[in-house]
């Protein structure tokens, strides 16, 4: 791996500090903030629940809201430029799929650390995109 400022760097988020942390990380790392996507994938509706049944809610309208808050959480002057990205799916999956097919140089990404009976029931994110990522993966320790 080149140690070269990163052209392309895919930063999974979830809201939470530590997945902010990790764009701030990235920054450090990337050619600059339009280097980096910031990614946030969606669990899929289930046709079961009530809104989907009713059409009170559709992927499009989650996308939309996602990604405005998105740029809120995003709006210092230093996020000036990041590119944001909204998925629907399994995060380890999509996470994979999105930085195969920007051609991504790193994924960087915080792990929350589970263990035990919790890490082997829900499984990890991280470890997911570890295994399936095309290109190196940082995980950072909260």
């Amino acid at each position: 791996m080149s140690w070269l400022p990163k052209q392309r760097v895919v930063v999974p988020t979830d809201f939470s500090d530590e997945s902010v942390a990790a764009v701030d990380s990235a920054l450090q790392i990337a050619a600059g903030p339009s280097s980096i996507h910031v990614v946030h994938v969606l669990p899929e509706l289930v046709v079961i629940e009530p809104s989907v049944a009713w059409a009170t809610i559709d992927d499009e309208n989650r996308i939309a809201a996602t990604e405005k808050q998105l740029h809120g959480v995003f709006a210092d002057e230093k996020y000036r430029g990041v590119q944001i990205k909204v998925l629907v799916g399994d995060p380890g999956h999509s996470i994979a799929d999105y930085a195969q097919d920007i051609g991504a140089d790193l994924i960087v990404l915080p792990s929350h650390g589970r263990t035990g009976l919790k890490r082997m029931l829900i499984g990890s994110v991280a470890e997911r995109v570890v295994r399936l990522a095309h290109c190196p993966v940082v995980v950072l320790r909260k």
